[in-house]
């Protein structure tokens, strides 16, 4: 097999493997009532605390406008909160309400569990070397 039959093999396996493990995750993610931007978005914010709105898009690979569209959505289910920047009028931060931290709370250890339940495939050590082989890999195609 040669290097470019190979290559194209490993992205159609990875694809596939990203497919179904995020089709499983995501319903995971609607049984609670939230859609996969909302649940990453709060788990953002569970994990990280405040913060600002214009740099979220870039962690959640998620468009400015999806950012501000599902902010919208999370504050009217009173999930989250906008909040001025007192030296900066031009930062917003999103910030979890304390409904939303209860509600985290409730559904993370479960939503933890059925992704760790998907990675039973792999031992300990493959994991580890999977995520260094992934990181790699995606640090040399993210400097070409």
């Amino acid at each position: 097999m040669t290097n470019d039959s190979l290559s194209l093999k490993l992205f159609v396996i990875l694809s596939k493997a990203y497919k179904v493990i995020m089709e499983q995750a995501v319903k995971d993610m609607k049984k609670h009532g939230l859609s996969e931007t909302e649940f990453a978005m709060l788990e953002l914010l569970y994990h990280k605390g405040k913060f600002p709105m214009q740099q979220m898009g870039e962690k959640l690979l998620i468009t400015s406008g999806g950012i501000t569209y599902t902010a919208d959505k999370l504050e009217n289910k009173e999930l989250l909160q906008r909040v001025a920047c007192p030296s900066d009028r031009r930062v917003t931060y999103a910030e979890i309400t304390e409904q939303g931290k209860e509600l985290f709370q409730d559904i993370f250890p479960a939503h933890q569990k059925v992704i760790a339940s998907m990675m039973t495939g792999l031992t300990q050590e493959e994991k580890a070397e999977a995520m260094y082989l992934l990181k790699k890999l995606g640090l040399s195609a993210q400097n070409m």
